[in-house]
């Protein structure tokens, strides 16, 4: 493939998705990469096939220096994505192949540069100390210099927006000389963040026809507009998008990469990754969370989990008929998965799509399916709450069915005679807590005893003890995230508590829920809950009834 065709954009050099994460991206409060950091978020952009990866500033900060060499020594081969390198033009009154910040972009080996250029008339003056002839020098004669060496070079037009409605020569001017030099793209940077999208749109419609070069778009999301303005800027003519991962950028972030390429994939149409790339869009996202140690956010357009949740019950009732009657897309050409959240707000319908999402049919039960509500409802206004554990809701669901269908199947596969907890605040300040149960499993009562750093770790402990010895699935299970909130309505320590219990078995994770007004059991229920749900998941020693 020629130098003028990333690997990864299957519309060739027509369109450029181009990801600023590693540099652009890393000023984000909060966020600081590693090496092996970078490495790593540049396979998974590789693997999502972008068309450009800008790696970092090599020359200005260390570990892009560290990135590029590594990248050139063979640890980083790319598929689809084409590396290029971030950096400034010359000094004023410095030869761009004497300039050591223009050295070390050829020095990266990165095949493609992208310069920054102040292109308002204001920032040249003030912040370069320089005239405008000469800012446009320094343009010229480092892209001529860098495309003379065999890169291919894009101009990022910082400030632009500003800068065209204060001085629009100037800002063209800039441009002209970054044209004149052989760059192949001018890049329309809206720095501050305070454009609108009929604004952008304008501007790059008026530069397009003024200047005849291919026009790039980077926007900041001050207004809350970064996606829009760069959708806007694309639909009048712009060829060449930068973006973040999930909008990470300084002050209020970038353009989020994933809400504008699910827009250009499902909106406008444009084959902008590979075949199967607009279905990785979630899986992506939500390892780049990961490696930023930032929560996933829920309600990000198209990858988020609740981009496709659904909890009003006059929308399951539609989506019972048709799923885009309330849905803007397939959530599957993303990525993603629609949900039903069943909540005080739900309907039949609402409770039968969710069964249906949980392997629970309820086709066919109408007394089961209107009782389920009615509980729901009823549960939902003690403060359970349904939404954040579906394991506790199948298990509503499953007993629902089971109440209609007549006598129970089976045993359960422990029952409760008592629990007791203690805690003992000793001479030296350590607490102790203690917890004894009392059960019957399989035919036996078991008494076990433990210790924890808690009333609520003592009693899984000592559940624990009185179980896995009849319960040989039960070692794999792990609590992974324990929840508590107060709930409004009951003042002071009398108030109502729920708990939420995240449960792991390596493979798989589940929630459940408990309330009462008494931490430990409402602790209590929600473990039973995760036990007894995790008990469906196995062929255990005991028969299980829920």
């Amino acid at each position: 493939m020629s130098r003028t065709e990333p690997a990864g954009t299957p519309l060739g050099d027509r369109f450029h998705l181009y990801d600023t994460t590693l540099r652009d991206g890393a000023q984000r409060e909060g966020i600081s990469y590693s090496v092996a950091d970078k490495m790593a978020v540049a396979r998974l952009l590789d693997e999502l096939g972008v068309g450009f990866i800008e790696g970092g500033w090599p020359g200005a900060m260390p570990k892009d220096t560290e990135f590029f060499a590594k990248a050139a020594a063979g640890d980083l081969v790319l598929k689809h994505s084409v590396l290029v390198a971030f950096g400034s033009t010359r000094k004023a009154g410095v030869a761009a192949a004497d300039d050591a910040q223009v050295r070390a972009l050829l020095d990266s080996q990165a095949p493609v540069v992208t310069l920054v250029a102040k292109a308002d008339v204001r920032h040249i003056e003030r912040a370069l100390r320089v005239d405008v002839a000469e800012a446009c020098a320094m343009v010229r004669d480092t892209v001529s210099f860098l495309v003379g060496q065999g890169r291919r070079v894009f101009l990022d037009a910082e400030h632009f927006f500003d800068g065209y409605a204060h001085d629009p020569d100037t800002a063209l001017r800039v441009l002209d000389a970054a044209g004149q030099g052989g760059a192949d793209v001018v890049v329309l940077c809206d720095t501050n963040g305070g454009q609108l999208p009929l604004g952008i749109a304008e501007t790059v419609r008026e530069v397009a026809e003024r200047t005849g070069l291919r026009l790039g778009i980077h926007c900041q999301d001050d207004t809350s507009c970064a996606v829009a303005n760069t959708i806007a800027a694309v639909q009048a003519g712009a060829t060449h998008a930068q973006c973040t991962a999930n909008g990470y950028g300084e002050r209020a972030g970038n353009a989020d990469l994933f809400a504008v390429t699910g827009n250009l994939v499902a909106k406008l149409g444009m084959d902008v990754l590979p075949t199967g790339g607009a279905a990785e869009l979630t899986r992506v996202s939500h390892a780049l969370a990961e490696i930023a140690n930032i929560a996933p956010d829920t309600h990000q357009a198209y990858v988020g989990a609740s981009a496709f949740a659904h909890k009003a019950g006059l929308h399951a009732s539609a989506i019972k008929v048709d799923p885009l009657l309330y849905n803007h897309i397939d959530p599957g050409l993303v990525g993603n998965d629609m949900r039903v959240l069943v909540t005080e707000m739900a309907g039949k319908a609402s409770l039968e799509l969710k069964g249906r999402e949980l392997g629970v049919d309820l086709a066919g039960r109408p007394e089961a399916v209107s009782s389920a509500v009615r509980k729901v409802k009823a549960l939902e206004a003690q403060g359970w709450s349904f939404e954040a554990a579906d394991a506790s809701l199948e298990l509503l669901l499953r007993r629902e069915i089971a109440g209609a269908d007549g006598p129970a199947l089976a045993e359960p596969p422990f029952t409760l005679e008592s629990y007791r907890v203690v805690l003992d605040h000793r001479s030296d300040g350590e607490v102790i807590a203690e917890a004894t149960v009392k059960v019957h499993v399989a035919g036996e009562r078991v008494i076990a005893t433990a210790e924890g750093n808690g009333p609520v770790n003592a009693l899984d402990a000592a559940l624990r003890k009185a179980l896995l010895p009849h319960l040989s699935w039960l070692d794999s299970v792990e609590l992974a995230d324990y929840k508590v909130r107060i709930l409004a309505g009951h003042p002071g320590t009398d108030a109502v508590t729920r708990v939420l219990i995240e449960s792991s078995d390596g493979e798989r994770e589940w929630t459940t829920v408990g309330v009462h007004e008494n931490i430990v059991e409402a602790s209590w229920l929600a473990l039973c809950d995760a036990l007894v749900h995790k008990s469906l998941r196995v062929g255990t020693d005991v028969p299980v009834r829920i």
